[in-house]
């Protein structure tokens, strides 16, 4: 059992630590560079490869890729699986509250008048509306922190958190996303995973013997 937000923050920290050093240099960026500036420095940057591979990489941070893992991980473990799927539930139900409070354009509505200068993906539906926060990149980094909390080598924190990062630029680079939508959306993913971690990871029952087995492991 675990002791807080503090413990949690210790098991996430190969995570953590470079994620927030990653944070500090988005909030430079942003104080540099307008909102502007930004994405047409990111939709500038493209190729026929990454055209190809950006919609699969996308798809990591789908709340399906996250339902599937928690499905596989009830044959093993209720409580990883638990975790895993209450924390995408919660984050999920942040974003698309935010989402609905702010309502703020897509990059496609933003610069109605100059998508002749936009680089598209052939062959994308390109989304219009609620663009901030980004969900995709809520998912993929609450997904990161509940992985790397239970994962028995923390190390892995570093690999989950490059996917992470590479599932936010691949709603930039989709024209999905702003800049700001897929960084807010990092905060809320990790923020909220790692407070609802704190608060549910101390309760008795997710910690009792029978929680640790699965659907293919009932032994006592």
């Amino acid at each position: 059992m675990n002791a807080g937000a503090k413990d949690v923050l210790f098991k996430i920290r190969y995570l953590f630590i470079p994620y927030v050093c990653i944070l500090c240099i988005c909030l430079v960026i942003k104080l540099l560079f307008t909102h502007t500036e930004i994405y047409f420095a990111v939709n500038g940057i493209h190729s026929n490869f990454a055209d190809s591979i950006e919609p699969y990489i996308t798809h990591i941070g789908d709340g399906l890729t996250v339902v599937a893992l928690a499905i596989i991980l009830v044959l093993f473990n209720y409580r990883a699986s638990f975790l895993v799927i209450t924390s995408y539930a919660l984050t999920a139900v942040s974003a698309q509250i935010l989402k609905y409070s702010f309502d703020m354009p897509r990059p496609k509505l933003y610069f109605g008048d100059q998508l002749n200068k936009i680089h598209f993906v052939k062959g994308l539906y390109i989304l219009t509306y609620h663009s901030f926060p980004s969900g995709h990149t809520v998912t993929a980094f609450s997904a990161g922190v509940v992985i790397t909390y239970l994962a028995k080598n923390k190390a892995w924190g570093a690999v989950l958190l490059f996917v992470a990062v590479m599932v936010g630029y691949s709603r930039m680079y989709l024209s999905q996303h702003f800049f700001e939508d897929v960084t807010v959306g990092s905060v809320v993913g990790v923020l909220v995973t790692v407070l609802w971690l704190s608060y549910i990871d101390r309760k008795v029952f997710i910690n009792s013997p029978r929680w640790s087995r699965g659907l293919l492991n009932k032994g006592v």
